[in-house]
């Protein structure tokens, strides 16, 4: 197969045959229609993951069909159309028992563990725990859900548990804060985005933000919303952006930190007197299980929802390196195609 490979961190991307992946015994091999390009996988191309093995094919959001199916897989056959959130989990260890599947002590994850979807086929693990039938939505539609818009909808609806009138603010306009503006808003919230990028805060406003700010700009929350955010993302993963989510809070308001903040990019300066004083709620959110897909297929199917504006590239895999390296540049989300020609 072909597949989008680097041998070094930070090194060169290049476009190269490897071989085919074997499902494992509780696994499945999936052809790959449609992957997202993600900033988490940027940060394993730069080598902020411990999990990451050179050589390595990353990609993570992704859906795709079944070619090949494990000897201990039960639900799954070959030719059904699929998706699974980033998180494969294992099924057995408590936290999975207990329905928390996101936070798995044994999860595997695709582009991070062993190697991702930026390739024409994809091994998955424990597939009968892990595999969402897409029962109808476009391939690459799913490719957005299966981290940004998955993440953004538990950040939103189960972690901030986000009540009609509340303000929420959304820090960074990717795709994860684009499918958050959106969420809440479906929610019911008033919302309130910040990004440096023009093109992401005119994006933000077309998917229901009230205002959207320059980062520079952020002090003007409190007034826009007499006296601070009831809930306020970071779902870009900077440190400027934690501290800022964390000081645009009203009292007694949630924090949720959805981006990744790796150690190499520097620590954030949480203000814990503030936390305090306000007696603010600090949290974090980590992707969704394949079992609470039906609950985010429900919202995003609903009318007006945008989510056929969130993905505002499609690419074929050829283009995989540059998308890559240019993650972030381009408003929206950006997917790869690796079944389909240039």
């Amino acid at each position: 197969m072909r597949a989008v490979v680097f041998e070094q961190f930070g090194g060169p991307l290049t476009v190269t045959a490897v071989p085919d992946p074997s499902p494992a015994a509780h696994g499945v091999v999936v052809a790959v229609d449609a992957t997202g390009v993600c900033r988490s996988d940027w940060h394993g191309w730069q080598g902020h993951d411990d999990d990451v093995r050179l050589p390595h094919v990353p990609g993570h959001e992704l859906a795709g069909t079944v070619v090949a199916v494990g000897s201990r897989v039960r639900r799954w056959r070959v030719g059904d159309v699929v998706t699974t959130p980033f998180v494969t989990a294992c099924g057995t260890c408590p936290e999975c028992t207990a329905g928390d599947q996101q936070v798995c002590r044994d999860q595997t994850q695709p582009g991070f563990t062993g190697w991702g979807s930026f390739a024409e086929l994809v091994a998955l693990d424990h597939a009968d725990v892990n595999l969402v039938a897409l029962d109808g939505l476009s391939p690459v539609h799913a490719a957005a859900l299966g981290c940004r818009v998955a993440t953004a909808f538990r950040a939103v609806t189960d972690v901030a548990r986000v009540r009609p009138g509340e303000f929420v603010a959304v820090h960074g306009c990717g795709g994860v804060g684009l499918s958050a503006v959106a969420i809440a808003v479906a929610a019911g919230a008033r919302v309130i985005a910040t990004d440096p990028s023009a093109d992401a805060r005119e994006l933000a406003v077309a998917f229901g933000a009230e205002h959207a700010l320059d980062p520079a700009d952020v002090d003007a929350v409190a007034d826009l919303t007499g006296g601070g955010a009831h809930v306020s993302l970071d779902a870009v993963g900077h440190v400027a952006a934690c501290e800022a989510s964390v000081r645009c809070l009203r009292r007694r308001g949630r924090h949720v930190q959805v981006g990744l903040l790796p150690p190499a990019t520097g620590r954030p300066l949480v203000p814990m007197e503030r936390v305090i004083a306000y007696e603010l709620q600090v949290l974090g959110s980590h992707g969704m299980a394949a079992h609470d897909y039906p609950r985010l297929l429900s919202t995003v199917r609903r009318p007006g929802f945008p989510l056929d504006r969130l993905v505002t590239r499609e690419l074929p895999l050829d283009d995989g390196p540059r998308a890559l390296a240019d993650v972030g540049a381009a408003a929206g989300i950006t997917v790869l195609r690796p079944q389909h020609g240039p």
